[in-house]
């Protein structure tokens, strides 16, 4: 992604502010950050940039179409990058790790539902909640704790 250029065809000013955070989402190993994510990030590099205006540039790029805006339960709105292609979450429920998937038949299967019921899908989201591989244990010994009582 070419970003000084997706913002000016957005018709955003390639501010340093605004290269840092796109730079936050390309270069990052979270591709799924918060707005406390990001000003937490910036205020690390010692970038001072209130949190209103982070929150204020995040949805400036998703209204631009650079960034989606995403809303999962028990989640605070979290931003990716819009590379274009679609695909689905899996979100843990203990620690709110997410992970993307694509899996080409749960999308057919999506289109024959909506067509078997006279409906055209213009777009979809499945976002599928459990516990990931780290946190299973964490979740089982506080089960087992609740039942002991």
């Amino acid at each position: 992604m070419d970003i000084p250029k997706e913002l000016r065809e957005s018709g955003l000013k390639a501010t340093f502010p605004r290269l840092r955070v796109l730079q936050l989402f390309q270069d990052g190993k979270n591709k799924h950050l918060s707005a406390d994510d990001v000003y937490r990030l910036l205020r690390e590099e010692d970038i001072d940039l209130g949190l209103a205006t982070v929150y204020r540039v995040l949805m400036q790029f998703a209204t631009a179409g650079i960034l989606i805006r995403r809303q999962f339960d028990s989640v605070a709105s979290v931003f990716e990058l819009n590379e274009g292609g679609h695909h689905d979450h899996l979100v843990c429920t203990n620690c709110g790790k997410m992970e993307e998937f694509l899996d080409s038949s749960i999308e057919e299967r999506q289109e024959e539902v909506a067509r078997t019921r006279g409906f055209t899908l213009m777009e979809h989201s499945l976002s599928l909640y459990g516990t990931c591989a780290a946190c299973i244990d964490i979740v089982a010994a506080r089960q087992k704790k609740i039942r002991r009582g």
